[in-house]
């Protein structure tokens, strides 16, 4: 079974297609990349797969269960990551964390707290107003707040984004062994080609709402004939890519 199953999927305003006709699977286990410009539709995309937003058409499958009709059992076993959905600034960190605690019916969610607040170093910061914290802070404690649940599947809009190197390196070793020892599967936006080099086993890109391309970085380098996943996006955007990279 595929931890995440999408066909045909659109999502129309008016006359603008956000996302247009997009299929495609991610098995257990698997960490896939989405790739885009801005307005390139991986943000409404996510917010779909969350059942945020309703699709204009299409079928969607989290965790083997439609999301159309029965979206709260997936969600369950579900969470997302991101630093552009802004917690209660009033509440400290660790009362936003315990009111996601709860919300998932977390047991033991004090235990829950402690073990993230170590793991990704926000113990000075548990008793600090959300809103007080830096750019990069609320990165971290957004991240505490997609793992509380002990995720099956993740959703991460740009989970590194204000994040110093050697931070966000941290954090992507966390991801990874969070992964290797839960088995979950992951979705990641990111324009932070290296950290899609280094984390995803397959990579679809998108433009303008479409899938345009996709594959394992190692195959994008190869096809577009670069050294790196950066200098393969800027071909796409820039529509330097020429006809026989198409697959």
């Amino acid at each position: 079974m595929q931890a995440i199953f999408v066909t045909s999927l659109t999502k129309r305003y008016g006359e603008t297609l956000a996302v247009d006709d997009i299929s495609f699977e991610a098995p257990r286990g698997a960490t896939i990349g989405l790739l885009g410009g801005n307005g390139a539709g991986k943000t409404t995309t996510i917010a779909m797969l969350l059942g945020l937003l309703v699709p204009s058409s299409g079928e969607i499958r989290m965790l083997g269960h439609d999301m159309r009709t029965d979206r709260f059992a997936a969600l369950a076993r579900m969470n997302f990551s991101s630093p552009y959905v802004a917690l209660p600034h009033r509440l400290t960190v660790a009362e936003n964390l315990r009111v996601y605690g709860h919300l998932y019916n977390v047991r033991n969610a004090e235990r829950r707290i402690e073990e993230l607040a170590a793991e990704l170093d926000l113990g000075a910061l548990l008793h600090r107003p959300a809103g007080d914290l830096s750019a990069g802070q609320k990165t971290r404690v957004a991240l505490a707040k997609s793992l509380i649940n002990r995720p099956d599947v993740l959703l991460l809009d740009e989970p590194t984004a204000s994040l110093d190197p050697d931070t966000g390196d941290l954090v992507r070793s966390w991801l990874e062994r969070y992964q290797a020892e839960s088995g979950c599967t992951i979705l990641l936006a990111s324009h932070n080609m290296a950290e899609v080099e280094r984390l995803c086993s397959d990579v679809l890109v998108l433009k303008r709402g479409r899938i345009v391309d996709r594959g394992t970085p190692g195959e994008l380098l190869e096809r577009y004939g670069q050294d790196n996943l950066e200098e393969v996006f800027l071909d796409i955007a820039r529509d330097r890519a020429t006809k026989e990279h198409a697959t």
